[in-house]
């Protein structure tokens, strides 16, 4: 497979888990002020741009100008509307290795982007949100209906995984900063879409140990920082079939597999004495591999940045 073809799966997988992540942080983060009264919302907001790779904001930061930068920016691929175009861009340039409908799908949602501050004006921001989360759970359907198991099924799922294991940590994050309450966690779990899965798994049993347990390293969960490392890690067993005598063959393997090892053996409670740290370096981590998938499959580009980028 053509290095730019590898390129553009694997930042489609990206961009569109993107999108979806960052539509779900920001729910979390509304339903967050309207819950909780007493929430500072200038630190609130200022905490969650940190979080997010977007620092120094002149002036005083609200939840709409949040919305705003994160949501709407059409500038910014770091922003959902910003991630679902550089999705199609990227597309647009893999045409002949997506499927007809993954294009159809992802050109349909560019098309309703112009609308995206209209349907906030008229449905709310939640509306759109959820159409965000609609479109994108559409596409990984297609993706997973329509493609052959070859490299470039490897590749999209590979950027979806890196990318899944990035957010989810950044949504835990936002958790973290804001103190951790139980009532955080029932949103943080509803907004992962994991809320009657984790009620069946631990029996009602809510606290910030089972949350923070069933986020990270639950191994059937398919949002869990576990799972996400995982179904990276079998992507680029397929991708280096042979490896070698001893050890793993490339530097993206070690990397990925030291990090789920790091999860995999590592205690619930050891887990929530460091759970700031545990954050930032899965963060770090998946930095590290992308710059590792870049020098081993593609050519030479610039390190992931939350701020504004080139598009693959």
């Amino acid at each position: 497979m053509l290095s730019r073809i590898a390129e553009s799966l694997y930042w489609i997988g990206r961009y569109v888990e993107r999108a979806e992540d960052t539509a779900r942080i920001l729910d979390v983060h509304l339903h967050r002020m309207v819950a909780d009264p007493w929430v500072d919302e200038e630190i609130a907001c200022r905490s969650l741009l940190a979080v997010m790779g977007v620092g120094g904001a002149d002036g005083p930061v609200t939840s709409a100008r949040v919305v705003g930068l994160l949501g709407l920016d059409e500038q910014n691929p770091s922003s959902v509307v910003g991630a679902l175009a550089a999705a199609r861009e990227n597309a647009r340039g893999a045409r002949e290795t997506v499927s007809s409908e993954m294009w159809e799908c992802l050109n349909t949602t560019w098309h309703g982007l112009p609308d995206a501050r209209r349907r906030v004006e008229q449905q709310g921001v939640h509306a759109f949100f959820r159409w965000v989360r609609e479109r994108c759970s559409v596409m990984a359907g297609l993706t997973d209906a329509t493609m052959s198991r070859d490299e470039g099924w490897h590749f999209l799922v590979l950027g979806r995984s890196v990318e899944r294991v990035d957010m989810t940590a950044r949504l835990l994050s936002t958790h973290v900063r804001a103190g951790g309450s139980i009532p955080s966690w029932l949103t943080l779990l509803r907004s992962c879409g994991a809320w009657e899965t984790f009620l069946r798994t631990y029996r009602g049993s809510l606290d910030d140990r089972y949350a923070a347990e069933f986020l990270l390293l639950d191994r059937l969960f398919p949002r869990s920082v576990f799972a996400a490392l995982s179904r990276a890690e079998a992507c680029l067993s397929e991708l280096e079939p042979d490896p070698g005598r001893a050890g793993v063959a490339t530097d993206v393997q070690r990397i990925v597999g030291r990090a789920r090892t790091g999860l995999e053996f590592r205690g619930a409670d050891e887990l929530m004495t460091d759970l700031g740290g545990v954050l930032s370096s899965l963060e770090r981590t998946c930095s590290q591999i992308n710059d590792a998938v870049s020098r081993r499959y593609f050519r030479q580009t610039s390190a992931v940045s939350w701020v504004p980028e080139a598009v693959a």
